[in-house]
């Protein structure tokens, strides 16, 4: 009986390891084709657009001559918005986290707010437009200005650091709470000098991937009322006298690198497509830059980290 059992439990192990060799082929398969149909799109629009990437073409506004027009309206607007973006979701979003995880009581309360922000990351971006449309433009009066389109995409993004936030501070070994508190900290000085510094890779990873996913946002932004057209720039943010700084592009009217695309796609002439094509290279490697970023970031945070 002894022997059957230990031929059964090696039979069992051995289906297992055949099992696990199954699902890992599989996932490299369907990694390899996820990667192929990237790499493959990457160099088609790199072909298709490359007579486009020069100098020119990021220092002209848009024009009706294919050859003549550029994208410094669109990414300028695009870097503006991804500004107000970011002043807006992340201070919000790590806050809300550390109080989700770390002050807030555990009742049906929070569990009900709990469920709601993760359900809020998989609402549709139309809906968030849609809700912009009636708070910040005819609400609040903002207008289809950059700070609309921040605000909006700050919604947008706020779940996703949120539940970053949150994920990066469960990662934090409970030892480093207890020997705190054990040391006469309190709760804010844990949260200050231990919680944020050992989370902070992890959480500049979910702001830098929701930062990612908003720059490539076009439905809420086109519902606010962004320009498809613009041939002019917001005013600077600094000027020559004081206090140097001005807030009047907030309110500026504005254009962004999805909309500049969509509106050359639109253009049957095929110089018009070149130019989406070398539009939609930047914008992709804008992404991998910023995705990049976090991954350098984490590595190089976590790598100082000394438990």
């Amino acid at each position: 009986m002894a022997l059957q059992s230990a031929a059964e439990i090696r039979a069992l192990i051995a289906n297992h390891k055949r099992w696990d060799i199954v699902f890992g082929v599989i996932g490299i398969v369907c990694l390899a084709i996820c990667m192929m149909t990237f790499v493959t799109l990457f160099v088609d629009m790199l072909i298709d657009g490359y007579a486009r990437l020069k100098p020119e073409f990021f220092t002209e506004f848009p024009s009706r001559r294919a050859g003549q027009a550029g994208i410094l309206s669109a990414w300028i607007g695009t870097t503006m918005v991804m500004i107000v973006t970011a002043a807006v979701a992340v201070p919000l979003g790590v806050a809300a986290g550390i109080y989700l995880e770390e002050y807030a009581p555990s009742n049906w309360m929070t569990d009900v707010i709990e469920i709601n922000i993760s359900n809020l990351a998989g609402v549709p971006s139309i809906v968030y437009g849609l809700l912009a449309l009636g708070l910040f433009v005819y609400q609040f009066g903002l207008g289809q200005s950059v700070a609309t389109a921040g605000l909006t995409l700050a919604l947008l993004i706020l779940p996703v650091v949120i539940v970053a936030t949150r994920e990066a501070i469960r990662a934090i070994p409970g030892a480093i709470r207890e020997a705190a508190y054990a040391l006469g900290a309190t709760k804010w000085q844990v949260v200050q000098g231990h919680i944020l510094p050992y989370s902070t890779g992890g959480i500049l990873t979910g702001v830098i991937i929701g930062m990612a996913r908003a720059i490539g946002e076009t439905a809420p932004i086109i519902t606010v009322g962004a320009l498809t057209f613009i041939a002019f720039l917001p005013p600077s943010p600094v000027t020559t006298e004081p206090p140097f700084l001005s807030f009047e592009w907030l309110m500026s009217p504005f254009t962004v690198m999805p909309i500049q695309i969509f509106n050359w796609t639109s253009r049957p002439d095929p110089a018009f497509q070149a130019n989406a094509a070398a539009a939609g290279f930047v914008l992709v490697f804008m992404t991998l830059a910023m995705n990049g970023l976090a991954i350098w970031l984490r590595y190089r945070i976590r790598r100082n980290i000394k438990w």
